[in-house]
């Protein structure tokens, strides 16, 4: 603002902003978020709560060094924020900075102890340091407290996968998908599951379902054209592969499988341009 105001005038804008900016982000607006809540820290400095909505939203956009110093401003004002400690927790476990992640989880806990987003993030945070079995105990809990929730499930079924043990997973993503019959997530990731233990037309009805209802999902796209392959469908693979890769440049295991099925059909020069893509991406070769 151009004018100065007076103090009383000063905290009802900051107020106002502050609510502005729950709306953009609940809208996944956070840049228009941290707009308003910039504005509204510099009208009151004190106010813990901006601090924390501006760190969650720097956090959301992975802003992750941002997000950790606006928490830490707010837990200066409120130290017993479990809201502000889980978050920057997160913030943390995205710089694979475990160790203060961990320590941030569990003060959290010990002032939320059934917090279960926070134990989930805990959980991340264990498997991540390789202690699968604390990790794993730590899902059981969370589904123990609420396990009407699909997520609880999909989020232990994603850990089991990450172990090798796709029954187990597959068991997972079927309990999840009993509550939420078109959770994307779980058909997709129920269909990697039984890909990989040669399920391929039970991966494939997974994986179509998940593409129907999103089509530009590009996991399920990637691994649909993996199974397609695997069923004999090499021009409907590369189809998903191709599009997959458009979603995400990135995607690594994309280029890979569709080096191979390049391979198979003596596409030579295109499967070397996919495999040194992805050395590229994968090793920085």
């Amino acid at each position: 603002m151009s004018e100065e105001i007076n103090e009383g005038a000063a905290r009802s804008r900051a107020s106002v902003l502050r609510s502005r900016a729950e709306s953009y982000i609940a809208l996944g607006r956070h840049d228009a978020a941290i707009a308003d809540l910039t504005e509204s820290i510099a009208l009151v400095p004190d106010n813990a709560r901006a601090w924390r909505l501006r760190g969650e939203s720097h956090r959301l956009i992975e802003r992750y060094e941002a997000a950790i110093s606006d928490f830490d401003e707010a837990l200066r004002m409120e130290p017993d924020s479990a809201y502000a400690l889980g978050s920057r927790g997160q913030a943390y476990a995205a710089l694979d900075r475990h160790e203060e992640a961990m320590a941030d989880f569990e003060h959290a806990l010990t002032l939320s102890p059934d917090s279960l987003w926070i134990l989930e993030a805990r959980a991340d945070a264990l498997a991540d340091l390789d202690r699968l079995d604390e990790a794993l105990a730590e899902h059981a809990k969370i589904i123990e407290l609420d396990g009407g929730l699909a997520h609880s499930w999909v989020s232990r079924g994603d850990l089991y996968q990450r172990l090798g043990l796709y029954t187990e997973a597959i068991a997972d993503y079927t309990s999840a998908l009993e509550i939420d019959p078109d959770l994307v997530r779980a058909l997709s990731r129920r269909g990697e599951a039984l890909r990989m233990i040669d399920q391929y037309e039970d991966a494939l009805a997974d994986l179509n379902r998940a593409v129907e209802l999103a089509p530009d999902h590009d996991r399920a796209l990637g691994s649909r054209g993996a199974v397609l392959s695997e069923l004999g469908d090499n021009e409907a693979a590369l189809k998903d592969l191709d599009r997959a890769i458009e979603l995400d440049a990135e995607y690594v295991w994309a280029y890979r499988v569709r080096g191979e099925i390049f391979q198979e059909e003596d596409r030579h020069e295109e499967a070397i341009a996919d495999f040194t893509h992805a050395l590229r991406l994968e090793f920085g070769d």
